[in-house]
């Protein structure tokens, strides 16, 4: 893992060779889920940061070419009542993955060591219950044969600043305005300070956290999927080469005119 503390990228990159880039390697995460498929392996990646870190994009990103069926996405709503009063971390093992399945959980129970410690809906002994049980959870998780990945995005002051104001002006982004999202501005230390205690507590051999720099949204998208590459080993699974069948002539008629007189959708472009 990388040491660096700092982005050395101070220009944005150039999007031809980011669509080329990105293509490339969404070629790859297809090979790498056709392998995860074959070997019946189970994949966790969880996806955590500062509002508008670019969460949603690089999960976009990384689930745009692959199949629904093995990469699946969860987000969940704030917990029911009856969510509240469960073990904290059973409301996501419903959905952990089964045998040739990845799962990325888009926000986790890390949820306790962020926006609810600092946003005050949860106790501090709870926080602390967390940080405390949460490392032997999760060593609990890969000892059964997940292969857990954590990802944290890190944006910078200025960069959330400049993402807010564009969610605030621009229509076709204010949806990705939360209740959360304005409260949580005025908090930015608050929200470092629970970083740390979270990476001191949970940073561990067995689930470590990668920090991913996501000022540069292209950049951090395919750093993110060539890391989670890395990660997986995988192989090129052989495929038997596919020959489109004929049509069957049997029983033919003129479809085309069975369907005259039908309502069609109006073809305005």
């Amino acid at each position: 893992m990388s040491k660096k503390s700092k982005s050395n990228h101070t220009e944005k990159m150039n999007p031809k060779k980011y669509m080329k880039e990105l293509r490339k390697l969404q070629g790859e995460l297809c090979h790498l889920q056709e392998w995860v498929r074959y070997k019946g392996l189970r994949v966790i990646i969880i996806f955590e940061g500062r509002d508008a870190a670019g969460k949603g994009g690089t999960i976009k990103a990384i689930t745009e070419r692959v199949s629904p069926r093995v990469f699946r996405v969860v987000a969940l709503p704030a917990p029911s009542d009856r969510e509240k009063s469960q073990m904290y971390i059973q409301r996501y093992m419903q959905h952990f993955p089964a045998a040739g399945e990845v799962v990325i959980f888009d926000r986790s129970w890390y949820n306790r060591a962020g926006v609810e410690h600092v946003m005050g809906f949860c106790t501090k002994e709870q926080h602390h219950h967390f940080l405390e049980l949460c490392p032997q959870v999760e060593k609990f998780i890969v000892n059964g044969g997940v292969k857990l990945i954590k990802i944290w995005l890190e944006s910078s002051d200025k960069e959330q600043k400049r993402r807010f104001e564009a969610r605030m002006e621009d229509p076709l982004r204010q949806w990705k305005l939360s209740a959360m999202d304005l409260p949580s501005r005025t908090k930015w230390y608050e929200y470092s300070r629970a970083r740390d205690l979270m990476l001191d507590a949970t940073d561990t051999k067995w689930a470590p956290w990668y920090i991913l720099h996501s000022d540069d949204k292209k950049r951090a998208r395919l750093n993110c999927i060539r890391h989670i590459l890395s990660l997986v080993p995988y192989k090129k699974v052989p495929r038997e080469k596919v020959k489109l069948p004929k049509r069957s002539m049997k029983h033919a008629y003129d479809d085309q005119a069975a369907l005259k007189g039908r309502k069609f959708v109006p073809e305005k472009y």
